[in-house]
């Protein structure tokens, strides 16, 4: 399952890659013109590796894989599959509402899908009690799930500016990896 994950993951990434297209002229001026399709791509990079690596370090807590825990992962994987889509659609359509919210749409139910991950690993574990004890009250996942919510009506009828803001809070919120889950997986 990890390794799958991993392939997917490689695989958004690269896709991500490709919808960059680079300006036409070769001077430094016609780099402006990408800069929002880049700034997307950043975002969605960091929010994709944010996910691989969370994502690698639960999964270092799992022992046993149930068909269950396998459709969880699935249903993480089909939300982060759209990160390439809503990406190239932001960054293509930068400051406008529709494709900044539906970014939103998308981390709503790819952290929803996570959560969901999360407790079916625990309730599919003999020792699931050890990744219910370092998730504990999961702050951190909660207030990330209320602001890509309130991303969501801010970027229609607010400032998309201010949900991209909302965006990489989120991300700086997680860029350093969980180390309640990474304390957890290693032997004291």
């Amino acid at each position: 399952m990890e390794a799958f994950s991993d392939g997917v993951i490689a695989i958004l990434i690269t896709i991500m890659v490709l919808e960059l297209r680079p300006p036409h002229g070769a001077d430094f001026s016609v780099l402006r013109e990408t800069l929002p399709a880049f700034l997307a791509y950043v975002l969605s990079f960091v929010y994709l590796g944010i996910y691989w690596n969370n994502h690698h370090h639960m999964l270092q807590l799992t022992r046993r894989v149930t068909g269950g825990i396998l459709w969880a992962n699935l249903h993480l994987l089909f939300w982060l599959s759209l990160v390439p889509f809503v990406t190239a659609w932001m960054g293509d359509n930068h400051n406008a509402p529709e494709p900044t919210a539906l970014y939103g749409v998308v981390m709503v139910l790819a952290a929803t899908s996570y959560i969901v991950l999360q407790r079916t690993i625990i309730a599919n574990q003999a020792d699931g009690a050890q990744l219910a004890e370092a998730i504990g009250g999961d702050l951190k996942g909660k207030v990330s799930l209320l602001l890509y919510i309130l991303s969501i009506p801010v970027a229609l009828w607010v400032d998309v500016r201010i949900a991209d803001a909302l965006f990489v809070t989120v991300a700086l919120i997680w860029l350093v990896p969980d180390r309640r889950i990474e304390s957890a997986a290693t032997p004291t």
